[in-house]
């Protein structure tokens, strides 16, 4: 349970790179390695583009930031591994099975895998419970969301992970059982899937689909979950008033929900019509918009004092 001062971040492209900028603004040393050529001047200048927004609002001092020539290298030197390789299982549980022989008996590996459970990164692992899965939603320098996975819940590197990145000012939840995908990311693809088959039904167009969820049930979920949100729908006496007296509506609503056929047809539908829909605009340019948006958002809810954060895993209602 020795402090976490050095990290490594192996895999350097979007998501390891705003790892890297949270960690240096919090006074963390970074050791970075990637294999890509020209990654470590690529992350330099994403680094240096991040780190405004990465500090925390007390200033601290920034950490260093350093490379290694080899994975293992920069594991040798770690308390904290955090792992951003290609989205494959064989990838993944090689990679995680050589930082693991690499890494000291105080190391954690924390991998930023998007889907792959537990179980599968750390196959090749001869002590699982010194791995978890910390699977943040991008950018990870801004958007507060971490997702906890590990042999057990309650596990000392599950403890020792959430105290860490509470201390990062993030959110941690953690999950009681791996699931594929996790938690936020399935509930993310149930609205996709739908989102999908009622284009593909002819019901509305991918403007018309975006738009109803930017200024519908999007503006609520950015300040309250969908427990929350069914609650207030119940009026005054709540969720017992939804379940009892609205639930079959609703009901009747899944009834009716769809799984969309992707086909080489309607994959062309849907990509020339989202490029239609975003007019051409570059995507950098669209992504400094939610960036921004994501900053105002973020500082309105600041303080908020919503009763949802803990300072220990397994007691915040967001578990």
């Amino acid at each position: 349970m020795s402090a976490i001062r050095t990290i490594a971040v192996i895999g350097t492209g979007t998501i390891g790179a705003s790892w890297a900028a949270l960690f240096l603004g919090h006074g963390h040393d970074v050791i970075a390695h990637d294999p890509r050529p020209g990654s470590a001047d690529d992350l330099r200048m994403t680094v240096a583009r991040l780190l405004p927004d990465a500090r925390p609002r007390v200033p601290v001092a920034q950490g260093a930031l350093s490379f290694a020539a080899s994975a293992e290298e920069a594991a040798g030197r770690a308390d904290l591994i955090q792992e951003n390789a290609p989205e494959r299982p064989d990838i993944k549980a090689d990679l995680i099975a050589r930082l693991e022989a690499a890494m000291p008996a105080h190391c954690l590996i924390a991998s930023s895998t998007t889907a792959l459970t537990h179980s599968v990164i750390t196959a090749k692992a001869k002590n699982p419970e010194r791995i978890i899965v910390a699977h943040p939603f991008n950018p990870p320098h801004l958007v507060p969301l971490v997702e906890l996975v590990g042999k057990s819940p309650d596990s000392p590197a599950i403890k020792r992970a959430y105290a860490f990145y509470r201390a990062l000012g993030r959110e941690p939840v953690v999950l009681k059982k791996e699931a594929v995908g996790h938690l936020a990311n399935r509930l993310q693809a149930a609205l996709v899937r739908e989102a999908l088959y009622i284009l593909q039904e002819g019901i509305a167009d991918i403007a018309e689909i975006d738009k109803a969820v930017k200024f519908g049930p999007g503006l609520r979920w950015a300040f309250m979950g969908p427990f929350q949100t069914y609650h207030l729908a119940g009026g005054e006496a709540g969720i017992r008033h939804y379940m009892e007296h609205l639930l079959p509506s609703q009901m009747q609503r899944w009834a009716a929900l769809g799984t969309p056929v992707m086909d080489a047809s309607f994959i062309a539908q849907v990509v020339s019509g989202v490029e239609a829909a975003t007019g051409g605009r570059p995507v950098a340019e669209m992504a400094a918009e939610r960036d921004h948006a994501l900053k105002a958002i973020i500082a309105a809810l600041a303080g908020q004092g919503d009763g949802e954060t803990s300072d220990q895993p397994g007691s915040s209602v967001s578990n």
